[in-house]
């Protein structure tokens, strides 16, 4: 079982990457990519919980947005950790994140709603990546909303009125970033419609330009269909199919490896990377 794409305490995730490598062992993972949003804080304590044969694709979940607006989530996994350049953009997007959240806030009190940035950083785990889901974890917590769930398919989707959006690269920059970096770029969940805007099959070709190793297709918010459209643009652009839970603990219906990478898309994608940077025990 090969598993990309996952978070940790360390951005919107509830588990330890401690505990997230522990239950990956459980269950039997061989490759399990931990990709926390905007940061790599996550990968020291994984990497001393690694033992066995599970294998760590280490990596980060970078914010994006499009030049017309559209919120896209690039998955850079197997890059350096000390690249200079992705160190600070990952910080100057991370610091993005407070301001863009107390306007939600805002905007969600003038729509009546008893919610403060205080109870959202209360409900965040130390050392954590601010994030949507700490909100929705917030307003769960008052009593708003009753589930994770409920508070983005109500209330934090791309086209809420309560939606702010925030400082980021494009999707190009994000790719060729990544691949400046050392690593391999695959877009996560491009299709997932329920979350608001998505990008349009005729825009994967410039991604491919700026240097995309794959699409994220097989993802629980993708529906048959979707998926299926992606397969076809993956196959005619070349690029390396992924699938993955995006997991991220309690309060997410997401399982761990409930979609999975087949071996042969892995290696093929472990392998444009520009150092074998697989991290075993």
């Amino acid at each position: 079982m090969i598993d990309l794409h996952t978070h940790t305490t360390c951005s919107d995730g509830t588990d330890t990457p401690r505990e997230l490598v522990n239950k990956a062992i459980v269950q039997g993972i061989e490759v399990l990519g931990i990709t926390d949003h905007d940061t790599i804080s996550g990968w020291q304590e994984a990497t001393q919980t690694l033992r066995g044969s599970l294998q760590l694709a280490l990596g980060a979940e970078i914010s994006c947005l499009t030049h017309d607006g559209v919120s896209v989530h690039m998955l850079g996994m197997l890059f350096d950790p000390n690249h200079q350049e992705m160190q600070k953009v990952l910080e100057e997007t991370r610091d993005g994140r407070l301001p863009r959240m107390r306007k939600m806030i805002e905007k969600m009190r003038a729509g009546g709603m008893d919610i403060s940035i205080e109870d959202v950083e209360e409900a965040m785990p130390v050392g954590a990546t601010m994030g949507r889901p700490h909100l929705a974890d917030a307003l769960v917590s008052k009593k708003i909303v009753k589930s994770r769930d409920e508070a983005f398919i109500d209330l934090l989707h791309n086209d809420s009125p309560f939606y702010v959006s925030h400082a980021a690269p494009t999707p190009a920059e994000a790719i060729a970033l990544i691949r400046r970096a050392g690593g391999v770029a695959v877009i996560a969940h491009p299709f997932a419609s329920h979350r608001g805007q998505i990008l349009k099959s005729e825009d994967f070709a410039d991604l491919v330009l700026a240097g995309l190793n794959g699409i994220e297709v097989d993802h629980r918010d993708q529906n048959p269909d979707e998926r299926g459209m992606l397969r076809v643009i993956a196959h005619e652009l070349d690029l390396v199919i992924t699938g993955s839970s995006d997991y991220h603990g309690t309060g997410k219906l997401n399982s761990l490896a409930e979609n999975q990478t087949s071996r042969e898309q892995w290696e093929r994608l472990e392998a444009q990377s520009d150092a074998r940077r697989v991290v075993r025990a």
